[in-house]
């Protein structure tokens, strides 16, 4: 009873704590709130006339809200307190949109009140956010991916379509000469998680090839394809690169820096002899080549093959 109040009590510390450190719900002033300042005057302008005009049209009401970050609290849950605090759309028609953009977070987002969910269903909204904002952001164009994609949402509403996706000309993008590593659609603390898990399980099999002999050089190149395709998660393709050219350097290096190490020579001799060895605690095997074979038979006696090979008889099933 006392251990279960004690995880109930942990909980809702961590809960108050995950919710003081959220972003706070500013004080809808207009059509645009920028609190991230990343809109000139004329951007602010021309967006505030372009969006009454389509109210005055239709009813549908959109807004646009920039904060610098999120702190933490996932996009969507944000979205839906502000969307809720707000109110945006007529009652009873539910008919409003809101446009976030958190640009230290590198996140941003398109809600969209249920009377306009058929007119603007997810896909679109999502088609709005790739084809024609990021691409700007990306070039570290706000001004112009925010009012792009305002004009999007006004000529889906009115009818239109998406614009289709950038060619490859329109969306190159100038990247610095240094590190510069852009990772997907997730929140830091996603990508905490995930990194947890993913480096946790090839982190650990990798420790293990550098301080295991033989078999060690085994995992080496079986791990080369998760280290170059789970930080993709994380980090991007880029991020990914770089951990794959860091992986196929320092893990040789260190094998072979710790191959002269008094434990590292007793254990190779232990899997030649005995054919396993103890390895930080770890007992390893050698496949059971050395000097001693194998059992796995009921009766406790070896068994071991007579040399003999196959043609390629037999045959083969499936279901």
């Amino acid at each position: 009873m006392k251990k279960a109040l004690r995880l109930a009590l942990m909980a809702a510390l961590l809960l108050a704590a995950t919710t003081a450190v959220g972003a706070d719900i500013p004080f809808l002033t207009g059509r645009i709130t920028d609190n991230a300042q990343i809109l000139t005057v004329d951007t602010r302008r021309a967006l505030t006339e372009r969006m009454k005009a389509h109210e005055d049209r239709t009813g549908n009401q959109i807004a646009v809200l920039t904060v610098p970050t999120l702190e933490g609290e996932s996009i969507e849950g944000y979205a839906v307190a502000v969307f809720k605090e707000w109110k945006l759309g007529q009652k009873g028609k539910d008919n409003g949109i809101l446009v976030i953009v958190a640009p230290k977070d590198r996140r941003l987002r398109i809600e969209v009140g249920y009377g306009l969910e058929g007119t603007m269903p997810d896909g679109l909204a999502g088609d709005i956010i790739r084809n024609v904002m990021t691409p700007r952001f990306k070039a570290g164009d706000y001004n112009g991916g925010i009012n792009d994609g305002v004009k999007a949402i006004i000529n889906v509403l009115e009818g239109g379509k998406v614009p289709d996706a950038p060619s490859d000309a329109e969306s190159k993008v100038q990247v610095s000469s240094g590190l510069n590593i852009e990772g997907p659609d997730l929140s830091i603390i996603e990508k905490i998680l995930f990194g947890a898990f993913i480096f946790g399980i090839i982190g650990l099999f990798t420790v293990i090839g550098i301080l295991t002999p033989g078999v060690g050089w085994f995992l080496y190149f079986f791990l080369i394809p998760f280290w170059a395709m789970f930080p993709i998660v994380i980090f991007g393709s880029t991020g990914a690169f770089y951990c794959l050219v860091t992986y196929l350097i320092v893990f040789p290096i260190t094998k072979l820096l710790f191959k002269n190490a008094d434990w590292y020579k007793k254990a190779q001799k232990d899997l030649r002899t005995k054919g396993r060895a103890s390895i930080g605690g770890f007992m390893v095997s050698s496949g059971g080549s050395g000097g001693s074979s194998s059992s796995s038979s009921s009766g406790g006696s070896s068994f071991s093959g007579g040399g003999g090979s196959s043609g390629g008889g037999g045959s083969s099933g499936s279901w």
